[in-house]
């Protein structure tokens, strides 16, 4: 009994020790982050570095705090623990399920709730008002209607087919423009020949049909927007496919006049539980977008 408590006293110190470690990773993660975060000189940089390692960074101090606090649990409880070792057990099994239970937690709030957050942060950085370097001038966010003469026909395209989303600022004061580039909502293969982001599928059909036994071919076929270009490429069907519901517009589609609106909200609700959000500057735009939509093509 004697040697099970101090078995008991060396399994508290490393616990102890361990719930540290992992507070201190956590800690660390976001300080890593913020650091990175306000290395960046311009908006833009902001931009895409909270982007691109806001949710994973955040996501993996998570996971140390619930390790962390899997390790202070393997310690409670320490007279009845001393009582019988069927009990350090009984606690270990305790432990592991809160702690998988506050990671399950974590993993829905980040996907469900933390992309609104997320994108509301990110939108203050990129509308915050820009400031021309070479004359200290604040500089003018233009519409989709008024960037488009700043824009070369490429980047239109681009933007008519929603692959990439492009901010112009202006200096009103010397005609300075400030061209940024940001992903757009759905997804698009970078053209060989002109070097855009147009290249749309338009046909796919199959090779070789799949059994049981075998895997199939599709073959898909893809159209760039802006110059042009035809590109093939061949894809396996796996031996046993499940059928998905496609997205299906309805044959019209009916907006309103502009006049009064500032903005356009479209949720799509995915088969997974996931909705999607997506804001415009008008109704020619969504309804746009809503030509374009395809499900395979999300942004991720």
């Amino acid at each position: 009994m004697k040697s099970y408590a101090e078995f008991l006293g060396i399994w508290n110190l490393v616990m102890y020790g361990l719930a540290g470690l992992a507070i201190l990773s956590a800690f660390t993660t976001i300080i890593i982050h913020k650091s990175r975060l306000g290395a960046q000189k311009t908006y833009k940089e902001k931009y895409d570095c909270l982007r691109d390692h806001s949710a994973r960074m955040n996501f993996t101090a998570m996971i140390f705090l619930s390790v962390a606090i899997t390790f202070i649990i393997n310690t409670l409880y320490h007279e009845t623990v001393v009582s019988s070792v069927f009990w350090i057990f009984i606690r270990l099994f305790i432990a592991i399920c809160i702690g998988t239970l506050i990671y399950y937690v974590s993993h829905l709030l980040f996907k469900y709730t933390y992309p609104a957050r997320l994108r509301k942060s990110l939108n203050e950085f990129r509308y915050k008002p820009r400031i021309n370097p070479k004359t200290g001038n604040k500089m003018k966010l233009l519409s989709e209607e008024e960037e488009d003469v700043h824009l070369e026909e490429g980047m239109q395209a681009e933007e008519n087919v929603f692959s990439v989303d492009y901010d112009v600022w202006v200096d009103e004061a010397t005609g300075d423009v400030h061209i940024e580039k940001y992903p757009g909502h759905l997804e698009a293969r970078r053209c060989n020949t002109c070097g855009f982001q147009t290249m749309r599928q338009v046909e796919e059909k199959i090779l070789v049909e799949p059994t049981e036994y075998s895997e199939g071919e599709l073959q898909r076929h893809y159209q760039c927007r802006y110059c042009g270009a035809n590109r093939n490429k061949v894809h396996k069907i796996a031996k046993l496919s499940q059928d998905a519901d496609n997205y299906q517009l309805p044959d019209k589609l009916v907006f309103k006049s502009d006049e009064g609106v500032s903005s356009v909200t479209i949720q799509i609700a995915l088969g997974t539980g996931q909705t999607l959000s997506y804001d415009f500057y008008s109704t020619k735009q969504a309804s746009e977008f809503l030509e374009e939509f395809d499900v395979e093509n999300i942004q991720e």
